[in-house]
């Protein structure tokens, strides 16, 4: 059987930089065995010590993962489509679905101008433009990913936008990171995220959280907003934010990023987590931060941009979310696939026996070091 294999960008350097394979196989094991003879090294990326694919890696026949099909003895045809994705460390009615109710305070003749174009939706109109001025949204790192989710949140009108960030700005962020100029440069990134947010609308209220978010203090922060964008660039605060959203009951809409892929996708309690998608992290050093890989400017706007939409429609109640659904972004073919996702009924958080209850150390979780103020750029600095 003749199947088109695709590959993310994190690993085309040992495929040429193909994006897309043709091999021949009769089921999904075949189909590696094959890619990897053409390309010796691939099995590595795909395959633990014990050749299960670990759990940092979800295989996709057309657009179903393999776990809810026949796992790597799944059957392929003629002309199907397998994709191999790691997780990548590097989102007008009356507010009862989205939990937010509108202030009854009515918009001020400066508002209702400012906000002009959204008030002339149907989609949205004043009564939704109150419920971004009431939403609270928290933003996981003032870096790639969290830049343009501020900057189109405060253009939007969100009231409040909390901030959780305690690195510097440097001169290898300006390539990417939309809230810092050149000079801001040594400056506090919250500070400068700060102006940035109120010189585009003075009227949004911004909240620093400048220290590292750990599971001291999780709960703590994320408790006070009503939805949490994670634009972290490390396995730890994922999972850390995570853990932290689901028990509370928040919706997570979590976004990453590295070299020319993305990923976007929301949890929202009771539909999965991201321990679903990936309920073990990769071994340290198996998948590189931005720092160490690079990542394209233009696709942190990207997928930045689809987190802030996936927000305004958990605000306004309309739409089709990304719930149950993980779109991936490849700049490079400029591609969007959607893959579905479910819930897992043995998920240690979210599943029918739960083990997670609270949270854990998340360092030794995902074996990697603790943050320090030295290492922010690689802890909340969101790509």
């Amino acid at each position: 059987m003749s199947v088109s294999v695709y590959i993310p960008s994190p690993f085309r350097y040992l495929t040429q930089n193909r994006e897309h394979i043709t091999v021949d196989g009769a089921n999904v094991s075949e189909v590696l065995d094959a890619v990897n003879d053409r390309y010796p090294g691939f099995d590595n990326l795909v395959y633990g010590a014990d050749r299960e694919v670990p759990a940092h890696i979800n295989i996709y026949v057309n657009n179903h993962e393999i776990h809810e099909l026949g796992g790597t003895g799944t059957p392929v045809a003629d002309g199907d489509q397998v994709a191999v994705i790691p997780a990548l460390a590097g989102g007008a009615d009356d507010g009862a679905s989205s939990g937010i109710t509108p202030s009854s305070v009515a918009l001020t003749p400066e508002e209702a101008m400012r906000y002009s174009r959204h008030i002339i939706m149907n989609q949205v109109g004043s009564i939704g433009q109150r419920k971004l001025r009431s939403a609270k949204v928290l933003i996981i790192g003032a870096g790639g990913l969290g830049s343009p989710v501020a900057i189109y949140l405060a253009l939007a009108g969100v009231g409040t936008i909390g901030i959780v960030e305690f690195d510097t700005v440097d001169l290898s962020n300006l390539q990417r990171q939309l809230l810092h100029q050149t000079e801001d440069i040594g400056k506090s990134k919250l500070l400068s995220a700060k102006e940035s947010l109120h010189s585009y609308n003075p009227n949004v209220q911004v909240i620093g959280h400048e220290f590292p978010l750990t599971s001291d203090n999780a709960m703590e922060v994320i408790q006070q907003y009503d939805i949490i964008v994670n634009g972290a660039d490390n396995f730890a605060t994922r999972y850390l934010v995570n853990d932290a959203a689901y028990l509370l009951g928040k919706t997570l809409v979590d976004g990453s990023i590295l070299l020319f892929d993305g990923q976007a996708t929301v949890f929202k309690p009771g539909m999965g987590c991201y321990r679903c998608l990936y309920p073990t992290p990769p071994p340290p050093g198996l998948v590189p931060s931005c720092a160490e890989a690079g990542v394209l400017g233009a696709i942190t706007g990207l997928v930045g941009s689809i987190q802030a939409t996936e927000v305004f429609k958990q605000v306004l109640g309309i739409g089709e979310p990304l719930v149950n659904r993980l779109l991936l972004v490849d700049a490079l073919t400029m591609e969007f696939r959607t893959m579905k996702l479910r819930r897992d009924p043995s998920c240690p958080l979210c599943g029918d026996h739960p083990t997670v209850t609270e949270l854990i150390d998340y360092d030794q979780f995902c074996g990697s070091p603790p943050l320090v103020m030295e290492g922010a750029a690689a802890g909340h600095g969101g790509h």
